[in-house]
């Protein structure tokens, strides 16, 4: 099964797995799971680091060697994936989430989340 992290998700399994739920251990330990992130966990890094955000104080240049060193997959963004954005309904207003959601629709794969408000989305993301 392929799983598309949210950056939350991404940032506690490269550096803070006690933050993981049982369940998302499971699944992101489980040899069948294929592991992605998205430029758009980079980019929403990059940005939140610049803004002196606490909880986003990694290097994103480490972190993405790091994902790739341990087998994830990088998911590029796409124009598809950007208009996919236009379909979404306005329950979440966070544009890094709703990028990851889009690409999650488009390609077919699910969006793992620890998000109650992002979760509330039909299609593929699950709450973990």
């Amino acid at each position: 099964m392929k799983w598309l992290l949210d950056t939350h998700l991404l940032l506690w399994a490269a550096g803070r797995p006690e933050h993981l739920s049982a369940e998302a251990r499971t699944l992101l330990e489980a040899p069948e799971s294929e592991l992605l992130f998205s430029a758009a966990n980079l980019w929403e890094i990059t940005i939140k680091r610049a803004l002196g955000r606490d909880d986003f104080q990694v290097d994103g240049r480490v972190l993405r060697r790091g994902l790739l060193d341990n087998g994830y997959l990088e998911l590029p963004i796409t124009s598809r994936h950007a208009l996919a954005v236009e379909l979404l309904p306005p329950i979440h207003k966070d544009p890094f989430d709703r990028l990851l959601l889009a690409q999650a629709s488009v390609e077919g794969i699910v969006l793992l989340t620890a998000d109650p408000i992002l979760a509330r989305y039909p299609g593929p993301v699950r709450l973990i």
